[in-house]
């Protein structure tokens, strides 16, 4: 009775070997035809920057993962704006966030405002002055030349014309080219003419120019303390409660330019650089009037019809737009009078992003703040603004760039390792085992494939990265994948030292090596998921890559490796032990006496049969 029971478990070698085939294949074509045909890379193997923002606040609590979470959540939104594909952000550990971001167009404005917490007020200007060293300037005239002595700069004036459905303020890019003619003038004992730069009723500046005098050269003067170019450039009045800190900010020096509005209501100070001119200026700030939480949408856009170049539109909710009209008014109240008392700034983090004229109300809820904007910065801003402002502070405690050059090396590394523990082990299986070795290498060649396509397939449709660990997990599991065929290739040996015929020893053989290999695939499963949830960051890929190849050694040992072994075992080749095929009684140490015993029932019955 035993004989038929058998024969229906000898089909299922041929159906299981057919299924991870046909799956096999299937991998591969849903992978060509989806038109991914390579793994992501990560950034250590791909280039890119990788950033830790460490959260900071004052209060302890508001560092929770909710807030974390929000964080996170509201930075993946700003990359993806700037078309970068394919960031990653994510937590690490309660306070830390990790930021990845690939290589490629627009990386670079990304990573420089990943970690911005978008604290956006809109401050009265009450004084400006150029802050830091001078630029070089010439120290000798020569004679009958003509020389001016102020540079010429227009400003363009904020204006809600009742034609426009939305008013507008734009920045002026002359500012800190006007406030450094006059500290240049004032330095300039052989200058005697004085220019002005007051504004006009439409909002520009004239240009002044004197003649320098003719004969020797007369030597400049050059403000060389912060305190002597603040006296020479400033305009405005500083308030009492700001003057002594004022004077000593020098924006040029990067330690100081930080954040001072601990206190919206409070007066403040602030610094911004000036592109055009090449020079860091510094404002004496009156509270705040207008906060950037009452801006509803900004989006950057090209001024086609004023020629100002790149701006950003902003839109304020109810409340927004009832102070920014009510700050406006009283602003354009003061009138054109030379200084900047007619000035708001807008101010992002402590930095004085731009700092229009303004020469009327700006009613109805919209206003475009434009002047000396690339594209990016327009971009940025508008980015930072339209997705809301961080609910924590965040310090960059470690920003890592990789070139592409170095990432393709580190691949490279990868890969030469992975095919010299693949050799090795290719190599091992044919010494050792010979024909049996061929099996092994056949399934190590299966579970290649359904990796890789499985690798690449995950990455196309949940993003997940082919890492530097993640190749060393991968290099990990072509031990576990060869440990589990000498389990079974072993056992089928010890059945074949005790005197069983090769079919009923890949038999008997089965259920031993099956519950070695599960318990081995299960540890090292479990190994590979409490590491994945415990880790972060790129020890995640090495685990992730680990689990998963760890469930596909299970895959293939069941449905290719034993099929495969029990369609073998039929051929004369490994069924009669041939000395190449790995199963040679006599260089396995068969024992003759038990063979021979289990020979005799079979020889007697032969010899009644001739009787």
């Amino acid at each position: 009775m035993a004989t038929p029971k058998s024969r229906p478990r000898d089909g299922y070698p041929a159906r299981a070997l057919a299924f991870i085939l046909v799956v096999t294949v299937g991998l591969v074509a849903l992978m060509f035809g989806t038109g991914h045909r390579t793994p992501r890379l990560g950034i250590d193997l791909a280039g890119g920057t990788s950033i830790t923002l460490t959260a900071t606040s004052k209060d302890k609590a508001a560092i929770n993962p909710a807030n974390m979470d929000t964080a996170v959540s509201i930075i993946q939104k700003r990359v993806n704006a700037f078309g970068v594909s394919e960031a990653e952000v994510q937590t690490q550990g309660s306070d830390n966030i990790i930021v990845n971001i690939p290589k490629g167009t627009n990386s670079q404005q990304a990573a420089e405002q990943v970690g911005t917490t978008a604290k956006l007020f809109f401050r009265p200007v009450l004084a400006t002055a150029m802050s830091g060293p001078l630029p070089a300037q010439p120290s000798a005239k020569p004679s009958g030349s003509a020389a001016p002595s102020g540079s010429a700069s227009p400003s363009a004036a904020a204006s809600a014309g009742s034609s426009s459905p939305s008013a507008s303020a734009s920045a002026s890019p002359s500012k800190a080219g006007r406030a450094l003619s006059e500290g240049l003038k004032a330095a300039d004992p052989s200058s005697s003419a004085s220019a002005s730069a007051s504004p006009s009723a439409s909002g520009s500046a004239a240009p002044s120019g004197s003649a320098a005098p003719t004969g020797s050269a007369a030597p400049t003067a050059v403000p060389t303390s912060n305190a002597d170019i603040t006296a020479l450039t400033t305009q405005g009045t500083v308030p009492q409660d700001l003057q002594a800190q004022f004077a000593g900010l020098d924006c040029s020096v990067p330690a100081q330019r930080i954040d001072y509005q601990t206190d919206p209501a409070k007066n403040s100070v602030a610094c911004s650089y000036n592109k055009e001119q090449n020079v860091w200026m510094k404002f004496a700030l009156g509270p705040v009037a207008v906060n950037g939480s009452d801006v509803s949408k900004a989006q950057a856009g090209y001024d086609t019809q004023r020629a100002q170049g790149w701006e950003v539109q902003l839109a304020f909710n109810d409340a927004g737009s009832k102070a920014f009209a009510d700050t406006t008014g009283k602003l354009a109240a003061l009138g054109a009078s030379g200084g900047p008392g007619n000035q708001f700034a807008i101010v992002l983090d402590g930095k004085v992003v731009s700092h229009p004229y303004v020469s009327q109300a700006i009613t109805g809820g919209n206003a475009v703040i434009s002047g000396s904007f690339s594209q990016d910065d327009a971009t940025g801003l508008s980015n930072v603004l339209s997705f809301g402002a961080l609910p924590l502070s965040f310090d960059k405690s470690d920003v890592t760039t990789v070139t592409a050059a170095l990432g393709s090396d580190q691949l490279h590394a990868g890969l030469i390792a992975g095919a010299i523990g693949m050799a090795l082990v290719i190599l091992y299986s044919l010494i050792y085992y010979r024909g049996l070795g061929l099996v092994s290498i056949a399934g190590l060649v299966v579970s290649a494939v359904l990796t890789y396509s499985i690798m690449t397939l995950l990455g196309a449709s949940i993003g997940f990265a082919l890492n530097l660990p993640a190749i060393c997990g991968a290099i990990v599991a072509i031990g576990i994948t060869a440990d589990s065929f000498i389990v079974y290739f072993e056992r089928i040996r010890d059945e074949v030292r005790e005197g069983s015929p090769l079919r009923a020893a890949v038999q008997r053989a089965w259920p031993r090596a099956r519950r070695t290999i599960l318990v081995s695939d299960f540890v090292s499963f479990l190994c590979a998921a409490v590491l994945y949830f415990v880790s972060v960051g790129k020890v995640q890929g090495f685990a992730f890559t680990l689990g998963l190849t760890t469930l596909l050694d299970v895959v293939v040992i069941f449905l290719f490796t034993k099929p495969l072994i029990t369609l073998l075992a039929r051929r004369r080749f490994f069924a009669e032990g041939h000395p190449w095929s790995g199963l040679d009684p006599k260089r396995l140490g068969a024992r003759a006496p038990l063979r021979s015993s289990r020979r005799r029932p079979a020889a007697t019955s032969a010899a009644v049969k001739e009787a």
